[in-house]
């Protein structure tokens, strides 16, 4: 009877295929997200460690450098078998400038407010980014002006609107 299992080496060009096929995969959903929800397991020290990575592949590849990112330490209900301590998690997360939260898939805990800081997030960068001029007129802005009057001023200091 014929061995039918692969040999070593072609396991690893197998794994390896498969490695490069997903970082393929990844690249292309970081240039079209808006932000990222980076998770990792407070019962895994490694999945803690591969963090910094996957900041620089985000910023490496995201469809700008800083994009928006929020932290969560997952299983924080499974207090005994922590091994990421908070204290070094928030640490990492304040050198990124990100937010941070301790979050259980289990029982919720920290999920919902770790996506709406994250759409905050990515709402704030929409509002800064967006074209002030493609307002309706009339619409009142958020500084009590309509849009009609953000063009007027403009035109009186000789500044195009656009």
């Amino acid at each position: 009877m014929e061995n039918l299992t692969p040999n070593l080496s072609q396991q690893w060009a197998l794994i390896s295929g498969k490695r490069e096929w997903f970082r393929s995969l990844t690249t292309a959903f970081f240039r079209d997200a808006m932000g990222f929800l980076l998770l990792f397991d407070l019962t895994n020290e490694q999945s803690f460690l591969n963090v910094r990575n996957w900041i620089s592949q985000l910023q490496m590849h995201a469809y700008c450098e800083n994009p928006d990112i929020v932290l969560c330490g997952n299983k924080s209900d499974l207090e005994d078998q922590r091994v990421v301590k908070e204290e070094e998690a928030r640490g990492l997360a304040e050198k990124y400038g990100i937010p941070y939260f301790e979050t259980s898939a289990a029982n919720g805990t920290n999920i919902n407010q770790a996506i709406e800081m994250l759409l905050d997030l990515i709402m704030k960068r929409m509002e800064r980014c967006v074209d002030k001029s493609w307002i309706p007129e009339g619409v009142v802005r958020s500084n009590g002006h309509t849009s009609t009057d953000h063009l007027n001023e403009e035109k009186e200091k000789g500044i195009c609107g656009c």
